[in-house]
């Protein structure tokens, strides 16, 4: 095949793309009324999932906190690189979590989230499925950081055993601090078995609440070439993710200076950064991917059975 014809093909799909994310409804302006809460699995998935409409919900007066689930201790590779440890130890793991969660404070001061709407849970990054399927009432231990408990200072509740029941207690007490007219949590669709897990935490604790309805879903694991192209391209509208093209998304369109501060906040993230710098960039886009629905309609396979169908990701992958 010739290279004209080539080039030609892929600046058609390039060109459909666009309008496939251009076609999009918009979601629903942020009120200054609004209480946003943004599940955070790890550290830095709330400026990837979220940073662009916290800082313009920010500057329309609405309240904004962030709960993160994990304090991510849990990626072997980061502390490698991040510490020159060829071999990690727990000690090594536990200094990168304490690391990402000052790295987390940083990225929300960015993005003008004051620090009383911050929420550190400190369960173990890798665990959270483990402890809604098979530890709900007894004790896990992390194989990354050896810890059994909320090592965490910073932490809502230090000391809380590592169990389901835990961990859905101390949610339940955020959810009931903030009283959320919007919660933006990660759809059951995401390929990051903690994602999965966290977004149907909040679905439980809100449906318990009567106020499943305030949900917003997002994917940050939405395929192993997503997003693309790789790399910083803010003007580009962001694209449905291969695993949640069912969905029916809504994108929140992003002015410059929003865009800017996500990609500042990400940069906070130095740990994140250091070992895949390029794919962060590529969710700083033009717009956010919102699904008001977890799954496509009809599908029941991720809410009847907790654990989605998705293989685990390497760890380059499945750390974000």
């Amino acid at each position: 095949m010739h290279l004209v014809p080539i080039l030609a093909v892929l600046a058609t799909l390039a060109i459909a793309t666009a309008a496939t994310a251009q076609e999009l409804p918009p979601m629903p302006p942020i009120e200054p009324s609004a209480r946003i809460l943004i599940v955070s699995p790890h550290p830095d998935d709330e400026s990837l999932c979220c940073g662009g409409l916290i800082v313009e919900a920010r500057r329309a007066g609405a309240q904004v906190a962030i709960v993160w689930v994990t304090s991510g201790g849990g990626f072997r590779l980061d502390a490698m690189v991040v510490q020159r440890k060829a071999r990690p130890k727990y000690a090594d793991m536990r200094a990168l979590a304490r690391r990402r969660i000052d790295e987390a404070q940083n990225a929300a001061q960015v993005l003008g989230v004051e620090p009383d709407g911050l929420y550190f849970l400190g369960y173990p990054d890798r665990g959270v499925l483990a402890l809604l399927l098979d530890h709900y009432e007894s004790p896990y231990r992390s194989k990354y950081t050896g810890a059994d408990a909320v090592p965490w200072e910073q932490a809502l509740s230090p000391g809380s055993p590592y169990d389901g029941a835990s961990l859905e207690r101390d949610f339940a007490q955020v959810v009931e601090r903030v009283r959320p007219t919007l919660v933006l949590a990660p759809s059951p669709y995401d390929a990051h078995p903690d994602h999965r897990a966290s977004g149907i935490l909040a679905m439980r604790i809100l449906g318990a609440r009567g106020e499943i309805d305030r949900v917003n879903y997002w994917i940050v694991h939405g395929g192993r070439a997503w997003p693309k192209p790789r790399g910083l391209y803010p003007a580009r509208p962001q694209t449905p993710p291969p695993r949640g093209r069912s969905l029916p998304w809504m994108q929140y369109a992003l002015d410059s200076e929003a865009r800017e501060a996500k990609r500042i906040a990400l940069r906070m993230h130095e740990t994140q950064i250091k070992v895949m710098g390029r794919k962060m960039m590529s969710y700083v886009r033009s717009t956010e991917l919102y699904s008001p629905l977890p799954v496509a309609a009809g599908d029941k396979r991720c809410i009847e059975a907790l654990p989605c169908p998705a293989g685990m990701l390497p760890e380059d992958e499945a750390a974000l």
